[in-house]
């Protein structure tokens, strides 16, 4: 499929796990496509892996601070003059007991998970063009309570609220916005939460389609709701989480 040959896609959070395999699928179907990191050594090793020559911008640029996103947002505009669709992926983890909580823990997840999610939209507005997409990555701990997530989920669950909110108000412009709910997703991110072979063995347990998913599973999902084909949907949120919300596997 080519869906978005010579059209722009933004990818914030794009040096690893679902950011980086969403950017290489916009990629494969024809994009021009921009990726952010916070890290330069990061990013210029995922623009290598990308190997996208002249259809790939990469950026640093921090979603959680709103100049960065002004100084992103310039570039962009230079580069290519606007843009089609935005998955705004960048987000952090933080998985801690309720009662271990600190007020750090608390604003590395908001300022990253919300903030970051609202400015990357806000100030994507004027250069996103009538009819395009806003996708953001949210996850499926916003539908269902899990110990050791309390503020990462309240942060998802917010960060879907935007879809449906931010939604309402680009409808005018025919600009869409949705959310994905990655389930159990074999990212750093999760590996980092879940490391012991078996506490990953038990996750896997709870997944009817008994694996955990890949990036590109999700990466799937995202090019669906930022392409023509999701023309009418918008406000959603699309769970990709082979089963675990909605079915209880075999023992």
């Amino acid at each position: 499929m080519n869906r978005f040959t010579n059209k722009t896609v933004l990818v914030t959070g794009g040096t690893s796990g679902i950011g980086l395999a969403a950017a290489r699928r916009f990629l494969d179907e024809g994009a021009y496509t921009v990726i952010t990191g916070r890290d330069q050594a990061r990013l210029d090793a995922a623009a290598a892996r990308l190997d996208a020559a002249d259809r790939l911008l990469a950026v640093r640029a921090d979603a959680s601070v709103p100049d960065d996103l002004d100084a992103l947002m310039r570039r962009t505009d230079s580069w290519r003059g606007g843009l089609d669709a935005v998955f705004a992926n960048a987000g952090v983890g933080v998985f801690k007991p309720a009662d271990e909580l600190t007020e750090a823990d608390v604003d590395a997840a908001l300022n990253v998970n919300v903030k970051g999610v609202f400015f990357t939209a806000r100030k994507a507005v004027p250069l996103l063009r009538d009819g395009s997409a806003v996708v953001i990555n949210a996850s499926w701990t916003l539908h269902r309570g899990m110990a050791f997530a309390s503020v990462y989920s309240a942060s998802k669950a917010a960060a879907h609220n935007l879809a449906r909110t931010l939604g309402a108000d680009l409808a005018r412009r025919g600009i869409r916005v949705n959310s994905v709910s990655p389930g159990y997703i074999d990212t750093d991110m999760y590996r980092e939460a879940i490391s012991d072979p078996e506490a990953v063995a038990r996750t896997v347990a709870e997944v009817p389609l008994g694996s955990l998913g890949r990036p590109a599973d999700v990466a799937s999902a995202v090019a669906f709701l930022a392409s023509a084909d999701a023309s009418y949907i918008t406000g959603q949120d699309l769970v990709v989480d082979g089963g675990l919300l909605g079915s209880i596997p075999a023992a």
